[in-house]
């Protein structure tokens, strides 16, 4: 689907014209994020607001805007809220937000939501191991995002004064108090696991990388306004 040029103006007003996506990335971003964006239900979008006032804020004054996505195994939703809030943010032009994951516990990045993001578009270097650290590229003009599974109080990760952005209903449940957080916001997604080993994987998996995308699209859009 084309969006009509003045609907796209809209949704993207701060989009600085000459930074650019890997092409089959554009396409979904134009294609299926932004008409999904127009789609957020109010309710969601009481959380969605706050993430954003708090990257206005640090903007504000001056300080980079540390965001860390949260959830239990640092595995699925974590990585996907960092990958399209990182995406967003860059091609927004916000780019005093720096992007964070990590869990209550550490495992790897999961292979089926990996492949989601290769679907959307995204290119994904994927090396060996255990618990491998992905280069996962958005555009030929930004370094790629550096994944893997971690505890969110990992040394990679931000110390104090950053927004935990709660991905998971189990670890906002466990996690009452993270330590260092200047803010922290709940913002939990259905767990596209519940599908694993099914016929629906990859559609829930699909589905659950367009939420968050078009989310967090919709964070750094107010952010800029």
């Amino acid at each position: 689907m084309l969006i009509p040029t003045l609907l796209l103006s809209l949704l993207t007003p701060s989009t600085p014209m000459d930074r650019t996506l890997h092409p089959d990335l554009q396409r979904y971003v134009n294609d299926r994020v932004l008409p999904a964006v127009a789609a957020i239900p109010a309710e969601r979008k009481e959380s969605l607001d706050l993430i954003a006032a708090f990257v206005k804020e640090r903007k504000a004054a001056g300080a980079t805007a540390d965001l860390t996505f949260i959830c239990t195994h640092n595995s699925r939703r974590s990585h996907l809220s960092q990958l399209w809030a990182a995406t967003a943010a860059w091609s927004i032009g916000q780019d005093h937000v720096r992007m964070y994951s990590g869990g209550t516990e550490a495992t790897a990045f999961n292979p089926r939501a990996v492949a989601a993001v290769e679907r959307a578009g995204f290119h994904v270097v994927k090396p060996d191991g255990k618990n491998p650290v992905y280069a996962v590229s958005f555009s030929n003009e930004r370094n790629p995002e550096q994944c893997w599974s971690k505890k969110y109080d990992d040394p990679a990760n931000p110390q104090k004064d950053f927004c935990a952005v709660m991905t998971c209903s189990e670890a906002d449940t466990n996690c009452p108090i993270v330590r260092g957080a200047l803010d922290r916001v709940s913002l939990p997604y259905i767990d596209p696991k519940e599908a694993d080993g099914t016929p629906e994987e990859a559609a829930r998996y699909d589905e659950r990388c367009l939420q968050i995308a078009a989310e967090l699209w919709y964070v750094m859009q107010q952010a800029a306004r």
